[in-house]
């Protein structure tokens, strides 16, 4: 991978000061660092509706979809690989879901698409089913160009020209110590293109780097910088995100553990690392290895998400829906992390504290033994106050039963059924900002 970039450095006015031996070429610190800070810090991402333009970087937080992941999952039909109407339906849900800032890309992998034009059909149903930023898979030459052709026909111009970019997608290093022929065709694709890459290398530590996370975490970065330079080096200024996804092997089975200390560990210090180098940064928000949507997807879930947005992680890519270390979307999993998105937006806001809020007079007029249920106050704010749950279920036991008993699962079902149902009645009509908050 260095070897190719060496070359690629050659064909200019510059030679790339680097010591080979075999296929390993170590480059200088002093360009990869040069190279590094051409990527600005912060760029506008455009979206086909302005109204959900996404800036990047900064303090900014944003949630995106799950992506590259092989089947879908339902508590009617179970497991199956995913069709282009799972696709479809989920494309729906991220346009519901004000929570969600990016749409598009692999969500699922529609297998009943042939191959050849499955990326065509992906990005035609995320330009005509959605307004949000788009993504599209950079892999090798091909799909990333007519993507960007794509994109060219629905802006009305040439996008490549533009310093706010439209579109962009993942690239993975095969850690360790490697770019694939994919994945520099992809690079070099979109940074010509100025459209944005999100250079991520996947590490398991005790796998594919040293056991310990802290080896893990600095080979994560070596990667990711020389990801990085490449994209500066076919055009600097190209917009880049620096991403982190290092975790760490179950000792027991072998099987990438997701949820983990170690990985929430390794993400805040990736988080660090991108503001040194004054980067935007890209983490996970969902990664689980349970198989349903049970109390293992929930805590694992958590343990990923919490700690990316504490590290004020940019952007989160698999922010809802994953189950099964990725290889399973669930569409009771998504409307899930969704309620949980909401609330994170909703925590965001923050708590005013002021005379109106601290409502010194109401405590002083309700007095010892009262109730604050008919006051004034109470009742002004009733309606407002507190985020307003949609998913989770306050009722007695008895009523709970006495209204079929669902679990969380089910619920989501259900009222992922009601968003499917609403978007093909009105599939335009922007929901309510009072359910789903934006951040």
């Amino acid at each position: 991978m260095l070897l190719w970039m060496l070359k690629f450095w050659r064909c200019g006015k510059r030679r790339a000061p680097a010591w080979i031996w075999r296929q390993h070429v170590w480059l200088d610190r002093d360009l990869v660092l040069e190279l590094v800070a051409q990527a600005p810090s912060e760029f506008t991402w455009r979206a086909r509706n302005p109204q959900w333009n996404r800036h990047v970087g900064g303090n900014e937080i944003t949630f995106v979809p799950n992506g590259g992941v092989i089947f879908a999952q339902d508590l009617d039909q179970g497991r199956r690989p995913g069709i282009m109407e799972d696709y479809r339906n989920f494309l729906k849900l991220m346009h519901m879901c004000n929570a969600i800032h990016y749409t598009g890309d692999q969500l699922v992998v529609p297998h009943d698409i042939p191959v050849s034009f499955r990326h065509l059909q992906r990005s035609y149903a995320a330009l005509t089913l959605t307004e949000k930023p788009f993504m599209e898979a950079p892999h090798g030459r091909i799909i990333p160009a007519d993507a960007v052709e794509m994109a060219k026909i629905v802006f009305g111009e040439d996008v490549t020209q533009s310093q706010e970019p439209v579109l962009g997608g993942i690239i993975n290093s095969s850690s360790p110590l490697r770019y694939d022929d994919r994945m520099l065709g992809g690079i070099v694709t979109y940074a010509r293109a100025n459209q944005v890459l999100v250079i991520t290398p996947f590490i398991l530590a005790g796998a594919m780097s040293p056991i310990t996370m802290a080896s893990a975490v600095a080979q994560q970065n070596a990667e990711a910088l020389a990801g990085i330079a490449l994209t500066q080096l076919v055009r600097p200024g190209a917009p880049v995100i620096y991403g982190g996804f290092a975790t760490n092997i179950d000792m027991k089975s072998g099987a990438p553990a997701f949820g983990t200390p170690e990985g929430a560990w390794a993400m805040m210090a990736g988080a660090q690392f991108a503001r040194r180098y004054k980067l935007p940064y890209r983490g996970s928000g969902s990664l689980n290895t349970s198989k349903t949507p049970d109390a293992q997807a929930a805590y694992e879930t958590m343990w990923t998400i919490w700690p990316a947005v504490m590290a004020h992680t940019n952007f989160i890519m698999h922010a809802v829906g994953w189950l099964d270390g990725g290889l399973t979307v669930s569409y009771e999993k998504i409307i899930i992390d969704m309620e949980n998105l909401a609330m994170f937006s909703h925590f965001f806001q923050g708590v005013e504290i002021s005379d109106e809020t601290l409502a010194l007079d109401m405590i002083a007029q309700v007095g010892p033994g009262g109730h604050h249920f008919g006051t004034p106050h109470t009742q002004a704010r009733y309606s407002t106050e507190f985020y307003p749950q949609f998913l989770g279920d306050r009722q007695n036991y008895e009523m709970w039963i006495e209204n079929g008993a669902e679990d969380a699962a089910a619920r989501a079902l259900k009222s992922g059924r009601n968003c499917s149902a609403s978007m093909k009645r009105r599939p335009w009509m922007w929901p309510s900002k009072k359910r789903w908050r934006t951040l």
